[in-house]
């Protein structure tokens, strides 16, 4: 179930690049590739090699298939646990993480300028 949200994400970005050439392609792609695999900024995409994306895929599906269990972990502490519980643990650890990846975002646009978000 983890990776669920990050897999609707990643499936609408790679589908934004790979079936329009319009403006908000770019955008949706990037922003939405960085959601659904934060560990693509830790390689440096889209400045980086391209060999290393499924790495860095590879290391994001991980990251959120641990925070997967550590979100079922925190919600079996309950003997009556529930679906809701397991979502309401992943949806704040999700939110969290998804505030990284929006903070590097804006870091990276002012070091760098409006060429890593072309808007």
């Amino acid at each position: 179930m983890a990776l669920v949200i990050p897999g609707i994400v990643g499936a609408i970005a790679y589908g934004s690049l790979q079936l329009s050439d319009s403006a908000w392609s770019g955008p949706v792609g990037l922003i939405g590739g960085y959601y659904a695999g934060p560990t693509l900024l830790a390689i440096g995409a889209p400045f980086a090699d391209r060999s290393v994306y499924p790495f860095a895929a590879a290391a994001s599906a991980v990251m959120w298939l641990l925070i997967g269990m550590l979100a079922s972990r925190r919600a079996t502490r309950n003997p009556m646990a529930s679906w809701w519980d397991f979502w309401r643990h992943y949806l704040w650890m999700l939110f969290g993480v998804w505030v990284g990846v929006t903070v590097a975002l804006a870091v990276a646009t002012v070091r760098i300028g409006s060429g890593v978000v072309d808007w």
